[in-house]
């Protein structure tokens, strides 16, 4: 039978869902949306379609969130305190517009947490928070950026000489496709990041035993910026790297939009987007910490 506590951890976990859904998931189809290549409706069930799909297509995102990042039996609240800790920042975050990363923000929650659980560092993998979420932090939007410039500046040349209007249809069919395999991406990495959470309760509950196995946007530079963030992320998650969709889908854009003239792209808040993938690890580090702390103190 299932404890209360446990029931409370795994109903946080389908809390942080919902929010990373309404957080994060739109990042998948707002450039189809935004060049009226699907209606809202549409273009949203497509998606829920496709991310669960892709959540269910590999596990190794969700084994690096359970296996990879701490090295120390937890307690059940520990988890219920890192799932509330990044609640708390994605929902601050949402409030105030801040695209920051919900996958970030569950990864330093739970570091924070155990950090606190066990009163020391060496509890972290720390080669594996490196490996797997700090470097992919880094070199993620670096090649969804790259891979947007690089194939914007083939489709231009390669449609040059197209009516507009007839590769402005062609792009709305095109950036269809491309949406469903973001939709397909964003599952594949992001929602298995919940999975591992919820792995590493039903473990330290007994239930499982342990070791289980930023521009203008058109038709044609919404598809380029779809297809880019789609092979960055399958990428980092053959790799089981835990990335942010919103970090790769924005510089995926801003690669595209800077075929164009560096002009075309809005720096000064594509900075102040930077900032906030940088603080988001650390600030819920901290405040992953405090919860467990506040918690620890009722149990």
């Amino acid at each position: 039978m299932l404890s209360p506590l446990l029931l409370g951890v795994l109903a946080s976990a389908i809390v942080f869902e919902f929010i990373n859904g309404f957080h994060d998931t739109a990042n998948t189809i707002a450039t189809t949306v935004y060049t009226r290549a699907l209606p809202v409706r549409t273009a949203i069930l497509m998606s829920a379609g496709m991310n669960f799909i892709g959540a269910l297509t590999s596990e190794k995102v969700a084994m690096t969130i359970a296996h990879g990042l701490v090295n120390v039996p937890l307690e059940l609240y520990v988890i219920l305190a890192a799932l509330l800790g990044a609640i708390i920042w994605d929902l601050a975050t949402w409030w105030f517009s801040i695209p920051s990363s919900s996958s970030h923000a569950l990864i330093g929650s739970l570091i924070g947490a155990t950090m606190m659980f066990t009163a020391s560092v060496g509890t972290v993998e720390w080669s594996g928070v490196c490996e797997k979420v700090v470097i992919p932090l880094f070199t993620s939007p670096l090649i969804g950026f790259c891979i947007g410039f690089l194939l914007m500046k083939v489709l231009l040349e390669a449609f040059a000489y197209w009516h507009p209007a007839r590769a402005s249809k062609l792009f709305h069919k095109l950036q269809i496709a491309s949406s469903l395999v973001m939709s397909y991406s964003h599952g594949n990495n992001d929602a298995q990041k919940t999975m591992g959470i919820i792995t590493l309760a039903l473990i330290a509950s007994g239930v499982l035993p342990e070791g289980s196995g930023v521009t203008k946007l058109d038709t044609a530079l919404g598809f380029a910026a779809q297809v880019s963030s789609a092979v960055a992320i399958e990428t980092m998650t053959a790799l089981g790297a835990p990335v942010s969709t919103t970090q790769v889908l924005t510089t995926s854009i801003m690669g595209a939009g800077s075929v164009r003239g560096a002009k075309k792209v809005k720096w000064g808040m594509a900075g102040s987007i930077f900032t906030a993938w940088v603080v988001t690890l650390p600030a819920t580090i901290v405040l992953g910490g405090l919860c467990a702390f506040i918690i620890g103190l009722v149990m």
